[in-house]
């Protein structure tokens, strides 16, 4: 069937979430890939154009290939719209992401199949948490106008899909021996913090207070990305116990009542919106400042947690990369400092930045409250 006779039928068509360790290819032949859907994908060879339905999994990539951009014809508006900080290191680093053309808009903007052709892709990379808002049956569907789609995940169940999207990524760019020096890497750090948590019976209660200050007090995880997260890091997840869904709003009364042992705010997107500044540019300092205002503000300083000093502050971006390693050794030491106290989160960032990231990390990435507290 010719690609452009079922345009009209794809445009109607929306994108939304993540989804699931493919197959080692072996040779220079045909890559058989199974995606996290459990789809089998075929590829000729390793795809050299590349859309992605999320901008952000450029940064994944860029943890196995030196320019990334060099092979993407066409992504999303989420970086240049949620996390414009984000965007502009992925443009300092890579001028050429300025003309990336946009094929995909987050909310109520969809996907445009035209844009999308016009890019001629020999591959479509899309997230499984974005195949709400896109329609679910968009991968079924490209493929049926010969375009291969594979779906990866690092957002809805980071804890069971990233090793599998990561190798995923090392088989379509045809990076594999850079994909497993990654796994190495990564998998060393989650077995050490699993070590660290073995036996552990006691899981305090943690309270994740997404964009901080930047909206409404207080929007939550509920049962997906951070919640699985925070369980591997030894803790528990309040949100959980109180959100049906993967997100929502909690009341300050509500969060005052469950009382947290420890809080948790993310910042970055809203950083410069009353929301807590972290990621590229930012010092360690002003990001406490601003955590300590965030609280105030939000009339969270009455919590036993923030008055006995374990609050913090992590990048809001950990919720959608392999980086998110770094989130994970930070959550471990709050949760569990007499097991985890000794990790070491800037040298995993830093390790991070020399050996693997096209896009290196730059600026406080996590904070703790001011020295003098409140």
């Amino acid at each position: 069937m010719h690609r452009r006779s079922l345009i009209a039928g794809l445009m109607a068509t929306t994108l939304a979430s993540p989804l699931a360790m493919p197959r080692l290819a072996r040779a220079a032949g045909p890559i058989e890939i199974t995606d996290i859907m459990g789809r089998k994908v075929r590829l000729a060879k390793p795809a050299t154009r590349i859309a992605l339905t999320q901008a952000r999994h450029v940064l994944a990539m860029g943890l196995i290939h030196p320019e990334p951009v060099s092979l993407v014809t066409g992504w999303g508006d989420d970086l240049r719209t949620m996390n414009p900080p984000d965007y502009a290191a992925v443009r300092n680093r890579f001028p050429a992401a300025e003309a990336v053309p946009v094929i995909a808009r987050g909310r109520s903007g969809g996907l445009s199949i035209e844009a999308l052709l016009a890019g001629a892709p020999e591959l479509v990379i899309a997230s499984l948490a974005s195949l709400g808002p896109y329609g679910g049956d968009l991968p079924d569907r490209l493929t049926a106008m010969g375009i291969p789609v594979v779906v990866i995940d690092f957002f809805v169940d980071p804890m069971a899909n990233t090793q599998r999207s990561m190798a995923i990524l090392g088989q379509v760019m045809g990076r594999e021996a850079e994909a497993r020096k990654f796994e190495e890497f990564y998998g060393g750090g989650r077995q050490l913090i699993a070590e660290r948590l073995q036996g552990v019976t006691q899981r305090p209660r943690v309270f994740v207070h997404a964009h901080a200050g930047g909206t409404p007090c207080c929007s939550s995880p509920g049962r997906g990305a951070y919640s699985t997260m925070i369980s591997f890091a030894g803790g528990h997840n309040i949100g959980a116990d109180l959100l049906p869904t993967n997100t929502g709003d909690v009341s300050l009364e509500q969060v005052i009542a469950t009382d947290p042992w420890l809080y948790v705010a993310t910042g970055g997107p809203y950083g410069t919106r009353g929301g807590i500044p972290l990621g590229p540019g930012i010092a360690p300092e002003a990001a406490a400042e601003a955590l300590a205002g965030v609280i105030r503000r939000s009339k969270l300083d009455v919590l036993p947690a923030v008055k006995a000093g374990r609050a913090h502050a992590i990048w809001h971006g950990f919720n959608d990369t392999p980086a998110h390693l770094i989130m994970l050794q930070a959550l471990a030491r709050w949760c569990h400092p007499d097991r985890c106290g000794d990790l070491d989160p800037a040298a995993t960032m830093a390790q991070l930045n020399e050996r693997f990231l096209a896009i290196p990390m730059q600026g406080a990435h996590w904070a703790d409250l001011p020295a003098g507290g409140l």
